[in-house]
This record gives structure tokens, sequence and C-alpha cells, in this order.
């Protein structure tokens, strides 16, 4: 016999966004968009009216006291981008909501709690927080649209920072949360441990016009008595190295890399206290020596500082950062860059000179993970590219090169490495330095014990997809969303490798097929911004967003 459903499982509501976003953190919009979805089990059903219930508390919400806002019973079958209008909200703060709904068949149905926290909304609300800095780049050699054409007279690379604080939390928590910029990107870690899963953070912009902050709820990591928030930073598109060995698109120099940082501890006491930027800070250079969106990345594990980032380091020999200005900072609102499918070697294959290549089977955006074990100062160059020569080794002639990645040894058994501010296109991988384990290695070199690819994209989630009873249409869509996923990281770009620029005919041309797989309403919002922030006092909208050549 089948079940019948029950009263309560007739109508259903879920899915409440907030800023096309579930529980977000940063919100730094005054009056958010609020959204939700009905479910029902009977055909042709309507919804006739909502109300919205917001309050500063779990509990009273749970007991329908809305002390933020009531709405009331609306009449009205909108269930999407209904504007909050309720008492004014504060900056940080956390906000409690649900939805109750009514159909066309006087069925009622209230939504589960969801919520969603504020940001910073004024410049002042950084609570004197300032940009700081390892060193400063001469105004000279800043590049912020690189349109002359002239040769490069400055060809320097540069020291990729890491930066730390140490402060003392000597009562219980209610709530932690850190308020964060790294530019071009950065990794943020709290007493040894990363924060966050996302990836090349925050999302790139016009940074002479804005740059984006990012918000984390550090409650559960932060612990009494010392803790330590370590910084490191990457160049990305705010600086782009000039040097000549390595494979560069464009020569942007916003500056050199630099941060701020505002961490509010709320108290269970009620009271509140505040981490910022400045001057106390400590600096030094990071173990990253090169790095760059487009010619990849070098790491010497002989330069890490054990512990850095953890208390009780002796940081005796690290200096005091710079203050450096910065641009307008606003609230990252599209969803982060994550690492999403990784891909294990289909075929490892000698090519001469000791080198192999790795064939992943997939061509996807992507960074590597390496996993080596050998002597201290040994050197393993990966290469990547999208396709083979006639030999059989790689060729960068469609992706742009040399681009690589370089991992030197320190010599202390298993270690593993993953580039943090760099990705790109590719399917294959040829490695100089290293023999793949289980290979014959008579002269006893560095064993290569893993090596995969992690695929990158924006964390946009997946809302449609296809398949059929013909093979080749769904090996076609399959094609298809590989290269919208592997072109889909803080912004739509053209591709993710030679380029990686924000060619505005992605957003129509591929518009309508991407929405159709993926819910991209914040990243569209992002672009909307760029091509803002990209307009010439004219009123031209160039056709790169964010605009770099």
């Amino acid at each position: 016999m089948t079940a019948i459903p029950s009263y309560g499982q007739q109508l259903k509501v879920n899915a409440l966004n907030c800023e096309y976003r579930v529980n977000p953190v940063g919100i730094d919009v005054a009056q958010p968009n609020l959204s939700w979805k009905l479910q029902s089990l009977k055909h042709n059903t309507v919804q006739t009216a909502y109300q919205i219930l917001v309050a500063d508390n779990l509990a009273d919400l749970k007991n329908n006291k809305a002390n933020i806002w009531d709405s009331k019973k609306i009449s009205s079958n909108q269930s999407i981008h209904i504007k909050y209008n309720g008492l004014k909200l504060l900056s940080t703060k956390k906000y409690y909501w649900k939805v109750k709904v009514w159909d066309n068949t006087s069925l009622t149905a209230t939504s589960e709690s969801a919520f969603w926290q504020m940001g910073l909304l004024t410049a002042t609300d950084w609570k004197g927080a300032q940009w700081i800095t390892y060193n400063k780049i001469a105004d000279s050699n800043r590049n912020i649209l690189p349109v002359d054409g002239k040769k490069d007279t400055f060809k320097e690379n540069n020291i990729l920072p890491m930066f730390r604080k140490n402060f003392n939390v000597a009562k219980p928590i209610k709530k932690a949360t850190v308020f964060i910029s790294g530019l071009g990107h950065f990794e943020m870690s709290l007493n040894g441990q990363k924060v966050g899963d996302d990836f090349l953070a925050p999302g790139w912009t016009k940074y002479d016009k804005e740059a984006l902050y990012v918000t984390y709820d550090l409650t559960t990591q932060l612990k009494s008595g010392e803790n330590v928030v370590g910084v490191m930073l990457g160049n990305g598109f705010y600086y782009v190295p000039p040097v000549s060995s390595r494979y560069k698109k464009l020569k942007s120099a916003f500056g050199y890399p630099k941060m701020i940082c505002r961490l509010v501890i709320e108290y269970s006491d009620g009271t509140s206290s505040n981490i910022i930027s400045n001057t106390s800070w400590k600096t030094a250079p990071s173990p990253i020596t090169f790095s760059s969106i487009y010619g990849g990345e070098d790491y010497n594990a002989n330069l890490e500082q054990k512990g850095w980032d953890l208390p009780k380091f002796n940081d005796s020999k690290w200096k005091s950062a710079l203050l450096v200005d910065g641009p307008k900072l606003n609230a990252q609102k599209e969803e982060p860059v994550k690492v999403f499918d990784n891909f294990k070697a289909k075929t490892i294959q000698p090519v001469g000179n000791g080198e192999w290549v790795y064939d992943l089977g997939q061509n996807s955006s992507a960074i590597i993970e390496l996993k080596v074990r050998g002597k201290k100062g040994d050197t393993i160059k990966i290469t990547p590219a999208e396709l083979l020569k006639a030999d059989g080794t790689v060729t960068q002639k469609n992706i742009g090169g040399p681009s690589y990645f370089t991992y030197i040894l320190k010599g202390e058994g298993l270690e593993t490495w993953r580039p943090k501010f760099m990705y790109t296109g590719f399917r294959y991988l040829q490695v100089k330095g290293g023999i793949p384990i289980g290979k014959e290695n008579p002269s006893n070199k560095t064993v290569i014990e893993d090596l995969k690819g992690l695929h990158i994209r924006n964390a946009a989630t997946t809302v449609g997809s296809f398949k059929s009873s013909n093979e080749l249409f769904n090996k076609t869509f399959s094609l298809i969303d590989w290269a919208i996923k592997s072109n889909m990281v803080s912004l739509f770009t053209d591709c993710p490798h030679r380029e990686k620029l924000g060619w505005l005919e992605e957003l129509h041309l591929m518009g309508s097929s991407v929405r159709y797989n993926y819910d991209v309403a914040p990243l569209f919002k992002k672009a909307l911004q760029d091509m803002k922030n990209s307009q010439t006092a004219e009123g031209l909208i160039p056709e790169i967003a964010p605009e770099y050549v």
C-alpha cells in the first residue's frame, strides 16, 4: 500500500537565500535581498502570501519573536528579491530569519531558521586596521594599465611575504569573526591551521578602483590563551613579475603584495576586542621564491620556518610590517574558488633525458599536488600542458610558456606540496628531477610518490544536468561543461592559461548555457561591478573587465 503523505508534508518552504547565498557571512548591503522556494506534492500550487521574521538571536526566532523585523502577512506570490525592510542592520552582527508562506489551497508552511552575518558597511568599521606590506614598490615601477607598448626596463622578481600576529584570549568566547583582504591573494592560518577551504582569495578586481575582503567565522578555531594569526601573500593580477625567463601575458604592477585585517572577538560577558593589522605585525619572506598568475610558482622547502604561525615562535629576526595605502574595500559577494575533482595519472611514460610525462586523462583548470621523497636540495620541475608533441613531450605553444612549477626538497621524508597562488589549464605534466614510484631507479634519485591534478573552479552550486540515450550528445555536454567549469573562477575567463582575462562576450554568448547548469547570480553581480569599475569617463565599457590590458 502506498503511504499517504501527512498534512505537514503537503507544502514546504526551503532554500532560504540572502543575496543569492545560503547562510552567508560578510554581507555589506544595508537592505539585503531575501529569497526562498516552495515545494509541494500538489500540482498548480501557488504562493499567495508570506511573512518574514528576523531576530538577532536564535532563541527569539524559534519562539516567533521578531525583534528586528516582522513583515506581517503580505499578500504576494513573490518569493525572490524581497528587500529587507526592518531595523537598521549593524556591521559584524548576525541575524536569524525564517519565512511562513500561504498557498492557493489554504495550506501554510514555515521554513527552518537561516541566518546571515553582516560585513563592514563603512570604512570606520575597520576600527583603524591599516594596509601593511613587507616592502613598497617605487612609484616609477607601478603600472596600472600597461598599454604603453614600451619594453620592460624593470625586470625584478619580488618577495612573497608572510605575516604573523600573536594575541591572547583571556575570557570565554561567544563569537569570533575575521574580515581580511590580501592582494593579489592570501592564505590565512590560525594556530597553524588553514582558515577556510577556498583558493585564490579574494577574487581579482580592477585594483585601482576596488579590492574585495573575505569573512571567516573563527569561533571554533580560537583557543584560550595565546593565539597566532598567520598570513601568506601571493601576487595574482596585482603584480605580474616582469621577469624575462617566465611567461606573462601582461605586466600589471599595482604594487607589491599587501594585506589588511580586522579580527573581532565577542566574549560571553558582553565585551569585545579587536585585533587589527598595523605595524605591530611581524613579516618575513616566505618559502615561495617566485609566483606569477601566468608563469608558475617556485617553492624552496629549505626556507620554511617551522612553527612560524604557532604560539611560542621566536620572531625576533622578523621585521615590523610597513604601512601602505590601499584601495576601497567591498565584501566578496561571489562564491569562492575551491578545489573539486582530483585526477591521478592514467599513464606515466618516459620521454628521454630522465624525464616523464603524466597523462591525467582530463583537461581542466587545475593545480598540482606533489608527494615526493628525496635528498635535501633536490629539485623537481613540473611543466603543465594541454598537448603533446610527436615525440611524447609536452608543448606549451598553445597556452603560453615557459610556465612551470619547481619544488626544492628539504630531505625530511615524505614531502607534500601544492602551489598556493597560481593555477593553469592542463592534462599533461612533464616531470624533471625525479623517478615515478615503481619505476627502475638505479641511481637512487628522488622518488615521485604521487602527482595529481586538482581541478579548481568557482563554487557555484550545480543546478542542472543533461543525460540522454545518445552517447555522442552526452560526451558533447561533458565537453562543454568542462569548458564552462574551467573558465569559471572569480570571473568568467576566455581560457585558464594563456590570458585568464574577463572577456565580456563570455557573459552573453554563454550566459544562458551557464545558468542552466550553475547558480551564477553572485558571479554575474560581480561581473557587473567589474564593468562599472572599468568603464571610462566617456562611458565606454571595454571588452575586458577587470581591464588589465
